[in-house]
């Protein structure tokens, strides 16, 4: 037993593992009996797998995804199902996620890109198409072709819906009387103001320069060169006073040591039941409604395991228990159906129409603009 612990408490976690209180995953992690799983097998048939599927998937599953994006449980769940451990990768940016599927060898068996990025990964055969014969969760009907239509490229379905969401901010309305902010104007002028050292933005060029635009009056995907030398200087100017530019803010908030960051949906949803001070807003210049997709990048090691791993979060009860843990509004209306009245008229995550109105998907160029890449890396060096 790798991790030497005593007869005693082995059987001990055994005795909970077969009366159901803890997980496969935990009773494996704890007693180090992962690599031994299969040997055991045969005199403890409880450690194996709990369908057929897991002699057809391998043994393991890579995911590349967000951070705070999923239910641990449905991974936890998922592995007991088909003996398929899951390894989940964190990234921060489409960039990111980019540059590693370029790189190649990246080991991913599914990988979660934003809408404007499906097209991009198409042209640069970075995508496979999908066999939608393998994935019996997927209803085409059911889902809001807003947030669907994406993953769609010359009629062919490279990537499934996951969820969607806004771009705007959270903010600690404890130091601001109790209000939220309303626009990017005010996040930014107050960064170099009262919350200096207390905000944060994306390490991400279309959310962070987006938003800089925004505050200029600017469109949220130009790529003119005029108006991003305007959104450089603006970011240049708030640079010293940041507390910190990263994709992962929810640490930072609910320390306290930050007070307003760039933030998406579910990071909003999270943050505002946990700590209620902590407002999520729309910033009324505009801002990013997208929506994120289940893909298989070209060659995946593990294929068989990254259809099942989709098919199974495309299950609609699985995907009622991400939402309730992610806070992030799914397009799929079987899922709708599962979710309590709470979460289906929750502001945060369904804004009111006249917020949305002024929202844009990201436009597939922002991905690949020199001039943006540019002008991120000169933020980040300065």
């Amino acid at each position: 037993m790798t991790n030497h612990i005593s007869k005693k408490k082995f059987m001990e976690e055994l005795c909970r593992y077969q009366k159901g209180s803890v997980t496969r995953r935990h009773f494996l992690g704890v007693t180090g009996l992962g690599a031994a799983t299969a040997v055991l097998g045969s005199t403890m048939p409880g450690l194996r797998a709990t369908t057929a599927m897991a002699s057809d998937i391998g043994d393991r599953v890579v995911l590349a995804t967000w951070p705070n994006y999923h239910d641990e449980a449905n991974f936890e769940m998922f592995t007991d199902k088909t003996g398929a451990f899951m390894q989940v990768n964190v990234f921060g940016s489409n960039e990111e996620m980019l540059a590693k599927l370029q790189a190649g060898g990246s080991g991913w068996d599914v990988y979660v890109p934003t809408n404007y990025t499906i097209t991009t990964y198409v042209e640069e055969d970075l995508i496979e198409p999908l066999d939608l014969s393998k994935l019996p969760n997927y209803d085409p009907a059911a889902f809001d072709p807003r947030f669907s239509d994406a993953g769609i490229v010359d009629g062919v379905v490279y990537a499934v819906p996951k969820n969607w969401g806004t771009t705007g901010m959270a903010i600690n309305t404890s130091h601001n009387g109790g209000k939220p902010f309303t626009s990017w104007k005010e996040f930014f002028d107050r960064t170099m103001d009262d919350f200096s050292g207390r905000t944060m933005v994306h390490d991400y060029q279309l959310t962070t320069i987006g938003a800089a635009l925004n505050y200029h009056g600017y469109s949220f995907n130009s790529v003119d060169e005029a108006e991003l030398a305007d959104a450089e200087k603006l970011l240049i100017d708030v640079k010293p006073h940041l507390f910190a530019i990263t994709s992962d803010y929810q640490p930072a908030m609910r320390s306290g040591d930050a007070w307003l960051t760039i933030c998406w949906t579910g990071d909003g949803k999270q943050l505002s039941t946990d700590i209620p001070e902590i407002a999520y807003a729309l910033g009324k210049e505009g801002g990013e409604l997208w929506s994120d997709y289940y893909a298989i990048p070209k060659g995946a090691p593990h294929m068989e395991a990254a259809y099942a791993l989709i098919n199974f979060m495309l299950d609609p009860e699985v995907n009622a228990r991400e939402v309730l843990a992610h806070g992030y509004p799914v397009a799929d209306s079987r899922t709708n159906e599962l979710l309590p009245e709470e979460i289906l008229n929750d502001p945060i995550l369904y804004p009111a129409a006249e917020l949305l109105d002024a929202l844009e998907f990201g436009a597939a160029a922002t991905l690949t603009d020199p001039n943006r890449a540019e002008l991120l890396a000169r933020f980040k060096s300065a």
